[in-house]
């Protein structure tokens, strides 16, 4: 058996098919339309997360993440995230072996604020060879918290650019 179709059947044929091809093709862009109207709407979402509570895990995200790549150079001994948390562990500068600190970070508030962030540090000093114990400048605990909510505030910057 075979198959034919007049000129006019093959032109309503073909005109259909072009008109679904366009439907199609409409579809589609505006499809991708949309998802990029999502991509922006949760950009905008994000911008206005960003100010001062991300909370996710329990304490304000940036400053937490701003302490752990502030501490990176030492051992970690203890983090925890919902409570604030980070321990690090004894860590001896190579370039003064005779002497090494240990730091602790406490975030206190879900809100990106100054006094939101604690430091505590020992240090120790080696006699002989004995690690005893000796006092911390309070600078260096001061330079510790400006350092980590100076990198908390730049990471929120970058989250509010995109």
């Amino acid at each position: 058996m075979t198959l034919s179709a007049s000129p006019k059947t093959l032109g309503s044929t073909a005109s259909t098919a072009l008109r679904g091809l366009v439907i199609g093709a409409l579809v589609v862009s505006l499809g991708a339309c949309a998802h990029h109207d999502r991509h922006k709407k949760k950009l905008r979402e994000a911008a206005v997360l960003a100010p001062s509570k991300v909370t996710q895990i329990g304490v304000n995200a940036y400053l937490w993440r701003a302490s752990l790549d502030t501490l990176s150079f030492m051992p970690l001994l203890q983090t925890d995230s919902n409570g604030g948390v980070i321990v690090t562990d004894w860590y001896a500068n190579p370039k003064n072996p005779g002497e090494r600190m240990k730091v602790t970070v406490s975030i206190l508030d879900q809100d990106l604020r100054a006094d939101a962030v604690r430091v505590a540090a020992s240090r120790q000093v080696l006699q002989g060879s004995v690690w005893v114990d000796a006092p911390v400048e309070a600078a260096t605990v001061q330079k510790l918290e400006d350092v980590i909510l100076t990198r908390a505030r730049d990471l929120r910057r970058k989250t509010i650019r995109g």
